[in-house]
């Protein structure tokens, strides 16, 4: 069964850090560009961060550029989200997905169109 488990969620005060993993189970995913994405509620999914299969090429939104570092230890079968200087804007619940073949090419890199998505992670910013 091919699954993406993401982890590392949790409440954390503004100007916090968390990192967030996204583990496979069933398939390799050094094969498959990853993105995070993320809803916050009330509000549509947003891309956040996306990372080519071989981690050398990576884009952020705009909204969390120089704060959040995506990558991955593909040994590991593991894609990571490094969030620092955390806003209370950033309380989202927050998904990996993998896509193997890209389809469209845009702001957030080759992440569109996702093949698999996790189930989510809650993040809080709140003091």
């Amino acid at each position: 069964q091919l699954q993406l488990v993401e982890s590392g969620g949790g409440l954390v005060q503004p100007g916090g850090s968390l990192r967030l993993s996204c583990a496979a189970s069933g398939f390799t995913l050094d094969h498959y560009a990853v993105g995070w994405f993320r809803q916050a509620p009330g509000k549509e999914r947003e891309g956040v961060s996306c990372i080519s299969n071989s981690g050398s090429s990576t884009n952020y939104a705009d909204s969390v550029k120089g704060r959040f570092t995506i990558s991955r230890d593909n040994a590991k079968n593991t894609v990571f989200l490094q969030m620092n200087s955390l806003k209370p804007e950033d309380t989202a619940v927050y998904y990996c997905a993998a896509i193997i073949k890209p389809k469209f090419v845009g702001p957030l890199g080759i992440c569109y169109g996702m093949d698999y998505w996790g189930k989510g992670t809650l993040v809080t910013v709140s003091s």
